[in-house]
């Protein structure tokens, strides 16, 4: 059975570098905990700082670990008593990694290959993988010998990329796998279920799995087409919660890359990737990242529809939104300033992604310390205020709240893209050995101005709310 834990359910988007605007690979994803509050940090891990063994505290995981990890970027949990979490990063070979998705494989499949409880989990995978890793594709195959070899505690998907590849990495039973390579043109948006379809064992350039998985379905009888492998409904689930909890949010991304194709939001049956009409933007992927069925009757704050629709399905931005990264990996620069970890923390409907060069020695301390307690000095809480002050504005169509939420979300989006334009001309003078303390500079930079803004976004926030308290009265002509 799925071991008993907080179940984080994200959404996860992948761009294949053929379909981005600059030729960058794209793995993106929302961390949504399974509650409203779950503090993050951001920070760079030294080889100093890695261990020799990693031990979980979340289910006693244990794995001896390789010599020579390399430097990376990480979200981990701010309270790490239930374990790490390291959730995403990049490394000093620009090999990207988001770990996980939390996906369900079906109840015949869990009855064969039954999950392991103190096999690896979410909470250790990005820890024990990417400081190890060269390139994405060594990042399929680590993960998949671990397990092979360990188990696994739950069903996950799992994004790697790097300046050429995009891979996503699935899980099934407790020792049982497959991975493919998405398509350079394509791009998938990934909800919590099982999405890989058709895998070709005559392709090993797109597709790996685990040595037995053909023969293990051949051997149970798994596989109900005669024709075909589609990994996705010989493993997965079909549940009637999933269409209106995860296939809704691959409609609603599909629909805004692909307006031109009509589907069903319920249809178990829309395709794992697809061709974009348009060529996609960090800031496409950062809408769908916050989307909540914008210009249907679905959305939470919708004028139209009724209260039914607008609670029918599972947004994609929402009160469970912890952290959202965007790592991307860009083409047209040397290594070592190729890689930016773009980071929002709150719910996505209210904030803006941040970029952050990866190539760095340290995050900024509002960043990488996050107290247990609400306070304006941790980027995280500070995006957690302004969101609890800014739904109830969203729910009453409050234009002058409304308009700065957007005025502030445009800023953060101008802001970043004006530092990162202006670190890319300007890095070629930097000593190519002194880069990760100039990007360290430069990040420090980018996340002071933003937070200043956010600060001042709150403040108008507070402003308007305080004109809209319940027990109020008009004062009097002398008074």
């Amino acid at each position: 059975m799925q071991t008993a834990r907080n179940l984080s359910s994200c959404t996860a988007v992948l761009v294949g570098k053929k379909a981005t605007v600059d030729g960058s690979t794209m793995i993106a994803r929302n961390e949504d905990a399974g509650s409203g509050i779950n503090p993050k940090r951001f920070v760079v891990v030294t080889p100093e700082d890695q261990p020799n063994e990693y031990v979980s505290t979340f289910n006693n995981f244990r794995l001896k670990l390789p010599e020579s990890p390399l430097r990376y970027t990480e979200t981990p949990c701010a309270d790490t008593s239930d374990g790490l979490w390291g959730e995403s990063g990049i490394n000093t070979d620009n090999v990207a990694m988001s770990a996980t998705e939390t996906e369900f494989t079906n109840t015949t499949m869990l009855g064969l290959d039954p999950l392991v409880n103190d096999g690896i989990g979410e909470e250790a995978m990005l820890t024990v993988v990417l400081p190890y890793i060269h390139s994405a594709r060594e990042g399929v195959k680590r993960l998949g010998d671990l397990v092979t070899t360990y188990g696994t505690c739950e069903s996950n998907g799992i994004a790697f990329s790097d300046t050429d590849e995009v891979w996503y990495f699935e899980t099934v039973g407790g020792h049982h796998w497959a991975a493919e390579r998405i398509p350079d043109n394509a791009y998938v948006i990934a909800p919590n279920q099982t999405g890989i379809q058709e895998i070709d064992f005559n392709d090993p350039d797109h597709y790996m799995y685990s040595a037995d998985l053909k023969e293990f379905a051949e051997k149970n009888h798994l596989n109900k087409s005669p024709k075909d492998f589609n990994f996705r409904d010989i493993f997965g689930e079909d549940v009637q919660a999933d269409h209106y909890y995860n296939t809704p949010r691959v409609w609603y991304g599909q629909k805004y890359l692909n307006p031109e194709i009509n589907q069903d939001p319920e249809s178990r049956t829309m395709p794992f990737e697809r061709i974009p009409a348009h060529l996609i933007s960090i800031e496409d992927v950062a809408f769908i990242l916050s989307s909540h069925y914008q210009g249907t009757d679905f959305d939470p704050y919708s004028k139209t529809g009724n209260q039914e629709t607008r609670l029918r399905y599972r947004p994609i931005g929402m009160n469970r939104n912890q952290e959202m990264h965007i790592l991307q990996i860009r083409p047209d620069f040397p290594a070592e300033h190729a890689a930016i970890h773009w980071l929002a923390e709150g719910v996505n409907i209210f904030n803006a992604p941040v970029p952050f060069f990866a190539n760095c020695i340290d995050t900024p301390t509002n960043f990488k310390n996050t107290p247990a307690r609400t306070t304006t000095e941790s980027f995280y809480w500070l995006n957690k205020l302004i969101a609890m002050l800014a739904d109830p504005f969203f729910a009453e169509h409050d234009l002058d709240a409304m308009t700065a939420v957007s005025e502030s979300r445009k800023f953060g989006f101008a802001h970043g893209r004006q530092a990162v334009a202006k670190a890319d001309a300007a890095y070629q003078d930097v000593d190519k050995t002194k880069l990760p303390e100039w990007h360290t500079s430069v990040n420090d930079k980018i996340a002071a101005t933003i937070t200043y803004n956010l600060k001042d976004l709150l403040h108008q926030l507070v402003l308007l709310r305080a004109e809209k308290m319940v027990p109020t009265f008009e004062k009097g002509g002398e008074l």
